[in-house]
């Protein structure tokens, strides 16, 4: 791994150090993570990474071949398969979703029932379209949500559970049967939406999911550190991940959620998550953010059209609004104020409402496990952070970070 001089790419060392020492004494020392990796990249080179903790329980350190489950951070990377399925026109973004996925042709919205009580539905205004999938409008929801009985049938029913009874087609069949939260277009929900966005792109292609992604996308950007499943001879690479039962009254208080040496990832799922099933490296998620900041292309390996970034990173919220005036969501890995949501990210769109540095078009995302990337196409910047802890809104650590990285900017 090549690292540039930062000085020559407009950042302050001494800055960019004053990070890793925040990473280390609130974060580390604390005992709140166990480890924390972070690449900072200029023009796509990198001008800092560092690595800090064990990637096991008494293990050695993390380093730059440590494999991290990467959650909520594999839907962009199934929303840029979608996009590269539209610029073959094979599908649209105004493309009714039951068109491709015929189960959803009689789903209704919510209108009584639950805990018991057969559900009671009402048409929707209009249909479920491609886009309401990759904005998160598409009226589904998620079972950790816990607001509404929909989630909770999500949990009754098992249906995000990937290793339990369901394949990409069954749950699409057994999703499909309970109501939407929200006549689609309306409002914002984060949800599974991304999953299903995977079940179209699984359909249209005809090529199993992971095998879409194997051969289109990671093996074109010699990402081939990512997968659904860890191959056995990457194995002791894989980090373990902690969870907090309970954030709020014991905050350092992780207990292992998912041991690298006998991880669930180790094992293939039934259920193929498009909405956050990868494992990855800090450069492999590099190669796919430099891919996006120059316009669809890495190392002479096309992906998308720069049009289609385009496209892709601008606000695609109804009206132009904000996540602060459609969110229905009591979980987002998103702060809401001046945050538009684009076709598989959150997109900023205005940096003072945010009240963080940053520049308009600036778009991110992040994952349950704390892990989380942005890339700022004005300043040419993009972050990975790599870490293994949910839930992911316990700490401010994602706000720390990227206004560090801009403190750091001569």
């Amino acid at each position: 791994m090549k690292i540039a001089a930062p000085g020559k790419h407009g950042f302050a060392p001494e800055r960019l150090a004053a990070i890793d020492a925040l990473l280390k004494a609130r974060y580390l020392d604390t005992g709140g993570f166990a480890n924390a990796q972070l690449l900072v990249a200029r023009a796509g080179e990198i001008v800092h990474f560092s690595s800090q903790g064990p990637a096991r329980e008494g293990g050695i350190a993390i380093d730059e071949g440590s494999l991290f489950r990467i959650a909520s951070m594999t839907k962009p990377v199934t929303s840029v398969a979608f996009m590269m399925l539209v610029e073959e026109a094979k599908v649209a973004l105004d493309t009714p979703v039951h068109h491709v996925l015929p189960e959803f042709k009689r789903t209704g919205v919510y209108a009584g029932g639950g805990a018991g009580v057969p559900f009671q539905t009402r048409h929707t205004d209009q249909p479920m379209r491609m886009v309401d999938l990759l904005r998160h409008t598409a009226g589904l929801t998620y079972g950790f949500q816990n607001r509404s009985n929909i989630d909770a049938a999500h949990r009754e029913l098992k249906l995000e559970n990937w290793h339990g009874g369901h394949d990409l087609d069954s749950f699409i069949a057994a999703l499909a049967e309970l109501p939407l939260e929200y006549s689609p277009g309306t409002s914002w929900n984060y949800s599974v939406a991304t999953d299903v966005l995977g079940a179209v792109v699984q359909r249209v292609s005809g090529m199993r999911l992971e095998d879409f992604f194997r051969a289109r996308i990671f093996e074109p950007l010699k990402m081939h550190d990512t997968f659904f499943t860890v191959p056995a001879d990457k194995l002791d690479r894989l980090t373990d991940c902690y969870t907090l039962p309970d954030p709020v009254r014991a905050p350092t208080h992780k207990v292992m959620f998912d041991r690298g040496a006998e991880s669930m990832w180790s094992v293939p799922f039934k259920l193929v998550s498009g909405g956050g099933g990868l494992v990855s490296t800090a450069l492999d998620y590099h190669r796919f953010c430099c891919m996006l900041l120059n316009g669809g292309e890495l190392d002479g390996a096309r992906i998308l059209g720069r049009k289609t970034i385009d496209l892709m990173t601008q606000n695609h919220l109804p009206g132009g609004a904000d996540l602060t005036s459609m969110s229905k969501s009591l979980f987002s890995e998103a702060q809401n104020a001046g945050t538009g949501f684009g076709l598989g990210f959150a997109v900023t769109i205005d940096v003072a409402r945010s009240m963080m540095p940053g520049s308009v078009g600036e778009f991110y995302w992040g994952g349950m496990f704390n892990t989380a990337f942005f890339v700022d196409p004005v300043e040419r910047v993009h972050m990975v952070f790599m870490t293994q802890l949910s839930p992911s809104m316990i700490y401010p650590i994602r706000r720390e970070l990227k206004t560090m990285i801009y403190a750091a900017l001569n």
